[in-house]
């Protein structure tokens, strides 16, 4: 009796188990994978997906060899739900690569401007006519990481402007915040706070 409820524990509990979680694993490794490789890099990618096949192979072969057990069928098409959105969750924390942000603005763009040049942004600013009149773009290239920084001081200085991101696959040059310069910016922009001598 004991040894048919173990048998039992170990084939509709403990193996689905390991299957999902091998699936959650190797389809999030392979998900940051297909996402570096859009972004043009070429040196971690082949790194993800020998381990990405790796583990692949062994939950394909868990299942392969019970396939008289549904649980397994189930456990792994689980797996492959969650490693997708995990693998996602996982490369947005990362903020791999670079970004291209456009903002329109109808309101004087002054202050926001001054703010990107603080904080180190490299950016251009053209004039242009938009369908409700004169309108300022401000163009800059940054790193992702810097995305809720940017709209940020957007959303302080030019609340209502219309702004967009897009991935950008390669930059060749330009100005991006250094850590120390950020952070004092963001000293200097405490009230009392002033730049020492």
């Amino acid at each position: 009796m004991n040894d048919l409820l173990n048998f039992d524990s170990i084939s509709y509990i403990l193996i689905p188990i390991l299957i999902c979680l091998a699936r959650i694993i190797d389809v999030s490794i392979g998900t940051i994978r297909v996402i570096l490789i859009s972004k043009g890099n070429k040196t971690i990618a082949p790194f993800l997906g020998f381990f990405e096949i790796l583990i692949w192979l062994t939950a394909i072969g868990q299942v392969m060899q019970n396939l008289t057990n549904i649980t397994n069928y189930f456990a792994y098409a689980l797996g492959f739900a969650l490693g997708n959105y995990i693998g996602i969750k996982i490369e947005n924390k990362l903020a791999i690569g670079m970004v291209a942000v456009r903002i329109i603005t109808q309101k004087d763009a002054f202050k926001l401007i001054e703010h990107f040049e603080k904080a180190n942004f490299g950016i251009t600013v053209l004039n242009a006519e938009g369908a409700a009149g004169p309108v300022h773009v401000i163009y800059t290239v940054i790193k992702r990481s810097n995305i809720p920084e940017i709209i940020t001081l957007i959303q302080r200085f030019n609340p209502k402007a219309f702004y967009s991101i897009e991935d950008i696959r390669f930059v060749s040059e330009g100005i991006f915040p250094s850590k120390t310069f950020r952070w004092k910016s963001k000293l200097l922009a405490i009230p009392g706070a002033r730049k020492g001598k």
